[in-house]
């Protein structure tokens, strides 16, 4: 997979699934502005998948900041060719114990750090005639989760807003998609499988696969969708769940 002369921007990009696209893209020859909240998981994220990435530290469930991180690849490298908003989190608990605050917690990290990302990028993309933007969703948006029920709310947004892009600006090579992965082995999935908490059991279970993703099987993905031959795959969402939906 080669992105030789690309230059892409990760949110998120501290996270698994975040480090995991960076080895991808990097390993081809990306440039990479890599984006986190937190400034020491960016820092060791940097040193460690990609040393010469570009960092940019802050909150892009703020407008301002979002459009900041945008500016600030533009001005780096004169180019975006590549977003994949991947930035998430939120607060996973049965429905009925949500507060306005872990709701507004859950939607701001996932649906308005993808939107306030989106739109500053789409003016330079259609003026390069070039744009691959790439949405990390949530298979449990399909197939219902346990407790999932505010962070769909989150996701199909985010699911969502890929079908206008897609349709919009198709005739600018501009595509837009989605990975939604299942449940990901993550180090925080392991410590609770370790301590025995049945939640990681029962989220297995809708699995067929029985376990969950690794962090670098959707980036194989994801990195597929940002390449130049992806151009007719545009307006979709794409799971990587080991059968937990199907079709």
């Amino acid at each position: 997979m080669r992105f030789d002369g690309k230059a892409a921007i990760i949110t998120g990009a501290a996270s698994p699934i975040g480090k995991a696209i960076v080895d991808r893209l990097a390993g081809g020859g990306a440039k990479l502005v890599m984006a986190d909240v937190d400034d020491e998981a960016l820092t060791q994220a940097i040193a460690g998948h990609a040393p010469g990435a570009f960092p940019f530290v802050g909150d892009l469930s703020d407008q301002e900041t979002a459009e900041q991180l945008v500016g600030a690849a533009r001005k780096e490298f004169g180019r975006v060719d590549i977003l994949i908003n991947n930035a998430g989190g939120g607060v996973i608990s049965e429905t009925k114990d949500h507060t306005p605050d872990t709701v507004r917690r859950t939607v701001d990290r996932n649906l308005w750090t993808a939107i306030w990302c989106t739109l500053p990028v789409l003016p330079m993309m259609v003026e390069q005639n070039y744009g691959r933007i790439v949405n990390i969703g949530a298979d449990s948006v399909r197939n219902g989760l346990w407790m999932h029920a505010v962070y769909n709310a989150a996701k199909g947004g985010v699911h969502a807003m890929v079908t206008g892009i897609a349709r919009e600006y198709a005739q600018y090579d501009i595509t837009a998609n989605v990975v939604a992965p299942s449940m990901v082995e993550t180090p925080l999935v392991s410590e609770e499988r370790r301590k025995g908490n049945p939640w990681v059991a029962k989220m297995e279970s809708v699995i067929p696969k029985g376990r969950p993703a690794f962090p670098a099987e959707v980036a194989s993905m994801v990195a597929y969708l940002a390449l130049d031959e992806a151009a007719f795959v545009t307006g979709q969402v794409i799971s990587v769940n080991g059968g937990s939906t199907m079709l």
